[in-house]
């Protein structure tokens, strides 16, 4: 494939370059030679845009967790939410959320809420296997995070877990965040992860 950029002028995608390529047929025969089938290369370029939540992400790969809260005191039921997954808006009263840096909670309070092993994943599954997918807790939000545990420590329910931040080479998706049991050392975080700057 030859090279492509994106770049954002005046608001919008500017995009350059070739995005979608076909590749020649490539025939698929049997044991006997004897044609059974073609496979088809496609390869596609996909643009993502994180719009509201590109904080989230960004703050992720500089060791940093942003959650929002609902700071509209005529919000009956959501006034002064705290909410991790980040969301844009208050669910309850839809006016915008206040972004905050829930690094030091996460770091005092996160905990396991609930978790599940997971031996066998979907092909594009980029996450060693077993994955140990987690919900985790904090005090005082009011939503509960899916992420995972990397680490030697096998889940348990209330165990207490860090953040850790991919800052290396990040990808700018959610797998930049995973949980380490809290008693991790720093010289045992894998490969490109560090804790909270």
């Amino acid at each position: 494939m030859s090279g492509y950029t994106v770049k954002v002028v005046e608001g919008k995608y500017k995009l350059s370059g070739e995005f979608h390529t076909a590749e020649p047929n490539q025939p698929i025969l049997d044991e006997q030679g004897k044609l059974c089938g073609i496979c088809n290369p496609r390869r596609v370029v996909h643009h993502h845009s994180l719009g509201g939540e590109a904080p989230f992400f960004q703050a992720v790969t500089k060791g940093r967790l942003l959650a929002t809260r609902c700071d509209n005191k005529d919000c009956k039921d959501g006034y002064q939410s705290i909410f991790i997954p980040y969301r844009i808006c208050c669910p309850d009263c839809l006016e915008r959320n206040t972004e905050i840096d829930i690094t030091d909670l996460a770091n005092k309070t996160a905990h396991v809420y609930s978790f599940m092993v997971c031996e066998r994943s979907g092909a594009f599954n980029t996450l060693e296997k077993p994955i140990r997918f987690i919900n985790v807790e904090f005090d005082g939000v009011v939503t509960i995070l899916m992420s995972y545990l990397l680490g030697k420590a096998e889940p348990k329910i209330g165990m207490k877990v860090r953040p850790i931040f991919r800052t290396k080479d990040p990808t700018y998706t959610i797998t930049d965040l995973a949980f380490v049991s809290a008693e991790t050392a720093e010289k045992d975080l894998p490969k490109g992860f560090t804790f909270s700057k």
